[in-house]
């Protein structure tokens, strides 16, 4: 009688970018036969583009419509979806733990539990980093889930609505909107909720000038905004993001964060009634229990194999510190790291399977956009031949800001439902309100 050997347990700890991308492509390869079980571990049960999240706390997008199930894709591509977070490793028997869940009331839906696995992969992604700065976690809402990009939205609606009815006068600036962290995250956000305001004025809400009642700060320890993009190309965002009148403080490092603003190393004292804190990321504090290597922002050690100090472990995305080529420094954490990182571990997994030499990662910098709303898409690509950057910008800098969300898509959904999705948006998109209204 012929003895079937145990398919090969492969875990996914994390359904962001890479992480779902990497589960459905095993899935469709590998998880349709006997050879291999691929299992997608979250904390949610949904998944949302994260560089998507600005425009879902200003309201120009509806996560629940955007997001995407992890059963039904999980379904339909042939892996296992598991609901629970990751909160801890035993290295000797080759399990994952997965923490209590529990409802809205604290309930126990489902008790802690195990899973075996001979490959894991931790795609954990990253969340807000507030440097131990008092007052952050109580003061300031991060963007790192959908379930923050929501809240800060009603709250932001919630202000509106609360100055459109008031008896008194809209005064100047009371509905300021402070933003730490000049990146893309915080330049963007600030430029959608110049557009999504407007909107709501045109919409009714008469009382609301956005020009005098709404008050936008950028605050920023770089000494100019989005420090990762070429100076003439920050410049000319900086530029537009005057014209808009957002205000501008670089070079300020915040020390402090009150109910009512912020306070800098200089000793100035910035004013808001809402805070969003988009200062810098670090892998979630989960990693340093699992007894393997990480560095000063809790990110996993990989070699360029994506391997961690333990063979059977890869890590990749913004919770993995990569190294670049000839120790200068590590893989920046960007979304398109991401996307190329799990298409190098579906070979690196098959290749794991078959008992050949893996292969290493090389990063390759195709570039940065930058969305300013509805006002410009700005951004810098690099020349493959030159390595020199070339600037892009208007429509066609729009064009391909867009294509990398469906770069994304078509990653999970193939060319014929993305095509499908997309021209199902196209048509819906004229009976449908610009800016969500709760």
């Amino acid at each position: 009688m012929t003895r079937h050997k145990p398919a090969h347990d492969i875990v996914i700890v994390g359904g962001g970018a890479g992480g779902l991308e990497l589960a459905t492509r095993l899935g469709n390869t590998l998880g349709r036969g006997t050879r291999a079980k691929v299992t997608l571990i979250d904390a949610s049960a949904s998944h949302v583009w994260k560089p998507l999240l600005h425009e879902v706390a200003a309201g120009s997008l509806d996560s629940y419509a955007e997001r995407l199930e992890y059963l039904a894709q999980a379904h339909w591509h042939h892996f296992r979806f598991c609901f629970g977070r990751m909160d801890g490793l035993d290295r000797a028997r080759q399990r994952v733990w997965i923490a209590p869940a529990t409802d809205q009331n604290g309930h126990e839906i489902m008790p802690r539990r195990s899973l075996h696995y001979d490959t894991l992969v931790i795609a954990v992604g990253s969340i807000g980093n507030d440097f131990g700065i008092p007052g952050v976690a109580e003061h300031c809402i991060m963007l790192d889930t959908p379930e923050q990009a929501r809240q800060f939205h009603r709250r932001h609606i919630d202000a509106c609505l609360r100055a459109q009815t008031q008896t008194g006068p809209v005064a100047p600036g009371q509905i300021t909107v402070g933003i730490v962290g000049t990146g893309a995250t915080g330049v963007e956000l600030a430029a959608e909720l110049h557009d999504t305001t407007r909107e709501l004025s045109s919409y009714g809400l008469e009382h609301i000038d956005p020009d005098k009642s709404l008050r936008l700060v950028l605050v920023g320890a770089a000494e100019r905004v989005l420090p990762g993009l070429p100076v003439r190309l920050s410049d000319a965002v900086a530029a537009q993001l005057h014209s808009m009148g957002i205000e501008m403080h670089n070079g300020e490092h915040v020390v402090e964060v009150r109910p009512d603003g912020m306070l800098t190393h200089t000793g100035k004292f910035i004013h808001a009634s809402m805070m969003v804190w988009a200062a810098g990321i670090k892998a979630p504090d989960v990693l340093t229990t699992l007894g393997l290597p990480t560095n000063h922002a809790q990110q996993l050690i990989v070699r360029p194999t994506l391997q961690t100090a333990d063979d059977a472990i890869f890590a990749f995305g913004d919770c993995a510190a990569c190294p670049l080529p000839g120790g200068k420094g590590i893989v920046p954490a960007r979304a398109q790291a991401a996307h190329q990182q799990a298409s190098l571990l579906v070979k690196s997994i098959r290749c794991r399977l078959n008992h050949k030499p893996l292969p290493q990662y090389v990063y390759r910098d195709y570039g940065s956009l930058v969305a300013l709303g509805q006002h410009s898409t700005v951004g810098n690509l690099m020349d493959r031949w030159s390595g020199n950057g070339l600037r892009v910008e208007g429509l066609w800098a729009r064009l391909m800001y867009r294509s990398l969300h469906t770069l994304h898509l078509l990653a999970l959904n193939g060319y014929v439902r993305t095509a499908l999705l997309l021209l199902a948006n196209l048509i819906n998109t004229p009976n449908k309100p610009t800016i969500k209204l709760h």
